[in-house]
């Protein structure tokens, strides 16, 4: 690298400088406070820890996403992590054991290889909350009424929600018998929403017609709340599974539209993200404007088990930086206060006066040029009559 580009860093990589610090910061203590008053409590996973235990239970995406360093002094693998959810249920299982529902929350950088969804960073802040030891909707709807007041904190106040449960495709796979392949690809179809290619593999499947029928619906299956409806009499044929996730659905719909009126729910019954590893119903949000997910979330009910403890989970994560970029706080400000250089005990005693009733004071030093304005000061201290006193910087 030359001399005149070292200042370049990685694609996906981005630093952050005072006015974008500053109202991130801000952002990040109000959204704590918020999960903190929801019941939430804050846990700090490492940024490095052993491969196997990070990338458990969790698929091959996420250890795509990994990058992967060898430890020094064991030689093991490790990997810097990804996703915080992993680390999270770790905590819950091994060093909590608690009996009763456990309220977690998370917000730190996770590093990928490449960009994800959520925005063109390979650096995101990750922020999130996590509902340990409850298997219901009134867990699901919890967790996802949180998202909505953590987005309506950031300014970001008219979202749209998709709703869909992988226990329809999961039960629609087994009731038929299909192999690990047979799975992976009419997933991989549905995913892109490529309907003759999904014609095509339910063709050659050996399974009743009726069965092919419910398969093929799946793509169709997504809209309004007139949808669940429809998927009923459709999906009339399938089994207990498949019904109770139906059942599951409609219930967190109605329970939503009790709680958070305002909130456009599209139900989708192909959407299967996190497949991998999520066990029922998943959500995602979406804002006015921005064509990809801003927040998303499910259930995930045996993270846990290879930890030695499976409990029932469900949670939401998303990205504070691209939280700031999309929502309304308020602009950073610079409002300090300007104090000269000058070896004077009662300007140093009004300067820590200043800064214990929380105002940000910035001294002169010897030499440098006295200009308040590039220092991010409004204001200036000055001396009058005996006195320091705080003057705004128009006033003579």
């Amino acid at each position: 690298m030359s001399q005149s580009n070292r200042w370049l860093l990685p694609a996906g990589i981005a630093e952050l400088l005072p006015s974008q610090a500053e109202p991130m910061e801000r952002m990040r203590r109000r959204i704590l406070d918020l999960f903190h008053a929801w019941g939430y409590e804050l846990v700090m996973p490492p940024f490095v820890e052993y491969l196997d235990a990070l990338l458990t239970g969790t698929g091959k995406d996420l250890d795509l996403q990994t990058f992967k360093v060898t430890d020094q002094l064991t030689g093991r693998m490790m990997g810097l992590r990804s996703d915080m959810t992993p680390q999270v249920a770790r905590i819950d299982a091994h060093h909590l054991r608690k009996d009763v529902p456990v309220r977690l929350c998370y917000l730190g950088t996770v590093l990928r290889t490449l960009p994800d969804g959520f925005a063109s960073s390979r650096s995101p802040v990750q922020v999130g909350a996590e509902l340990y030891g409850h298997k219901g909707v009134e867990s699901d709807l919890e967790v996802i009424c949180l998202m909505a007041a953590m987005l309506k904190l950031t300014g970001i106040s008219k979202l749209h929600l998709d709703l869909g449960h992988v226990g329809i495709f999961r039960g629609l796979a087994r009731q038929g018998g299909l192999s690990g392949e047979q799975e992976a690809q009419l997933f991989d179809a549905l995913q892109r929403k490529a309907r003759s290619e999904i014609d095509e593999i339910v063709a050659q499947l050996a399974v009743p017609p009726a069965l092919q029928a419910m398969l093929r619906s799946l793509i169709h299956l997504n809209g309004g709340s007139d949808v669940l409806p429809q998927a009923q009499r459709e999906l009339q044929a399938a089994d207990a599974a498949v019904q109770a996730a139906l059942q599951d659905l409609a219930d967190l719909g109605r329970r939503l539209a009790a709680r958070l009126p305002e909130l456009e729910i599209n139900y989708d019954l192909a959407e299967l993200r996190g497949y991998q590893y999520q066990t029922g119903i998943v959500f995602a949000a979406y804002a006015p404007g921005h064509g990809q997910e801003i927040s998303r979330g499910g259930r995930y009910d045996d993270i846990g088990a290879v930890f030695g403890r499976a409990r029932p989970a469900t949670g939401f994560s998303a990205d504070l930086k691209l939280l700031l970029e999309l929502g309304s706080v308020p602009a950073y400000v610079s409002a300090g206060i300007y104090a000269p250089c000058a070896d004077d005990a009662a300007l140093q005693k009004m300067v820590d006066e200043l800064r214990a009733k929380g105002e940000r004071v910035v001294h002169g030093l010897p030499g440098q040029v006295d200009d308040p304005g590039q220092m991010g000061c409004n204001r200036r201290l000055v001396r009058e009559q005996n006195r320091w006193l705080v003057r705004d910087l128009t006033q003579p």
